[in-house]
């Protein structure tokens, strides 16, 4: 991925349950509370204009979160901001500091995650019709809809990462599917997962 900006080692983060950012995906966002809006003015006159989505994690945050960039935004009649974040790359977080603003700031650590820099990944063993199989059993389970065409179309990175990110699993679930290593593990957990709520298990936290 070819960016205009340095990484920096402290961005802003944005906790928020249940909300994972997948690496080369991207999330959109309805901003409204003052602090969250005033992290987004600060962020936009930045040169790297980069927000960390985090779970909250116990009395803390999760240990791994995944830093978009502001690349689309706009205003509602009410004061709210739409922004769409870009994912740049999963980090590790270091610490946070609190004081001089009204959200959350982190030093973040990105040297495990120089994969998420590169080109998309590949999943030489994704059985699409299996997949596709299974996540129409999954989809009619849960209620759910999906445009089956455009899944058909969209390349093995994208597919996966916009499920893991899409589907109602838990937020343990979601934390694993991002901290999977590779886009094969995140394929085998997200069958795994599927699978595993097919069984009667969708209303347990299989994973913490």
């Amino acid at each position: 991925m070819r960016r205009r900006f340095d990484l920096p080692d402290r961005i802003p983060v944005f906790p928020l349950t249940g909300a994972v950012l997948m690496p080369r995906a991207r999330m959109p966002l309805h901003i409204f509370e003052p602090r969250y809006l005033q992290m987004l003015e600060d962020t936009l006159k930045t040169s790297h204009r980069l927000i960390g989505m985090i779970q909250p994690e116990g009395e803390g945050l999760a240990s791994i979160g995944c830093a978009g960039r502001v690349v689309a935004f706009s205003e509602t009649d009410d004061g709210r901001m739409m922004i769409s974040l870009g994912a740049v790359s999963r980090f590790r977080l270091l610490d946070t500091f609190e004081g001089f603003t009204p959200y959350l700031q982190a030093g973040i650590d990105w040297s495990s995650f120089g994969r998420d820099l590169g080109a998309p990944e590949q999943d030489d063993g994704l059985d699409r019709q299996a997949l596709f199989a299974l996540l129409a059993r999954y989809m009619e389970s849960e209620g759910l809809s999906t445009d089956w065409e455009a899944a058909a179309q969209a390349e093995d990175e994208l597919l996966i990462n916009s499920l893991s990110m899409m589907l109602p699993f838990s937020a343990g679930d979601k934390q694993a599917l991002l901290e999977s290593p590779s886009l094969t593990d995140r394929r085998e957990l997200l069958v795994g997962l599927i699978e595993f709520a097919l069984h009667g298990g969708q209303d347990e936290e299989r994973l913490q």
